[in-house]
């Protein structure tokens, strides 16, 4: 299992990743530094959006997973509920909203749930 990097480094390359890309990313909570979760929120600017949170495969490394699959969007109103509720439930959460119509999430880990 490899070392996890410190969380905001991690989410600062991911805005990087983003904005490089043509896309905007924002902070909408900040977690802890070193060891906070964090929770993308994808918007695609048309209504529809998805969220993403981490998750471990059965190597033990960490990977992403595309909440569709437990039926959370494609509804942008069914994510921001989802999103309110995850920030009320954890203070140490990060929260990224990334704007990019075409629903790119700049993830560079596996994402588990996503179209193929």
């Amino acid at each position: 299992m490899m070392e996890r990097l410190p969380a905001r480094l991690w989410t600062d390359a991911l805005i990087r990743r983003a904005s490089l890309a043509g896309a905007s990313a924002f902070v909408l909570q900040h977690g802890d530094d070193e060891r906070g979760d964090v929770l993308i929120k994808v918007a695609r600017l048309d209504g529809t959006a998805a969220a993403y949170t981490p998750s471990m495969n059965l190597e033990g490394e960490r990977i992403f997973l595309n909440l569709a699959v437990q039926g959370i969007g494609p509804d942008e109103r069914a994510v921001d509920d989802y999103v309110r509720r995850a920030k009320a439930r954890d203070s140490d959460l990060w929260i990224i909203e990334i704007e990019d119509r075409q629903g790119r999430h700049f993830l560079t880990e596996e994402v588990e749930g996503d179209p193929a």
